[in-house]
């Protein structure tokens, strides 16, 4: 791997922020957050709930999460600031009932380039997805729910 003689310093690789909450989450407070002078790209993602899943109409979601969830988030926080150059990282993940078009995930990644930042902010929101003990009730149109990723 080469050296980025674009920087003066190295990336900070900081975590900024790494919460679990039932309060609204706000991506572009997560972006102002990332923010740092050495950053020439700000990544953001919002993972918001849509208005249908498998061609079903959902009219709401449920995020129920085990109480390890905020420990892990902050621990895949930290493994990916550690394993990408960049400057910050912000995520949070909501739990509780969520309407559709709120935000479910927020993601917030500052880097050298831009190139970084989409790549640590794609790889941030896998690993959430893939590791965060969180699973999701769906509420469909015709009254019926289902769980997803629950064990």
């Amino acid at each position: 791997m080469s050296t980025d003689t674009s920087r003066r310093s190295a990336p900070a690789r900081r975590v900024v922020l790494a919460v679990v909450t039932t309060d609204v989450v706000d991506v572009q407070a997560h972006a102002r957050a990332v923010d740092d002078p050495a950053a020439g790209a700000t990544v953001t993602f919002a993972g918001v709930v849509r208005d249908h899943d498998g061609g079903r109409a959902v009219t709401g979601i449920e995020y129920v999460g085990h109480p390890t969830a905020p420990a892990l988030l902050e621990q895949v926080a930290a493994d990916v600031a550690a394993a990408h150059p960049v400057d910050a990282v912000a995520v949070s993940h909501r739990l509780g009932p969520l309407g559709v078009g709120e935000v479910a995930l927020a993601v917030a990644v500052s880097a050298a380039h831009r190139a970084e930042a989409f790549t640590a902010a794609a790889a941030l929101v896998d690993e959430v997805k893939a590791r965060l003990p969180v699973w999701k009730r769906q509420e469909f149109g015709d009254g019926s729910d289902e769980w997803v990723a629950c064990p």
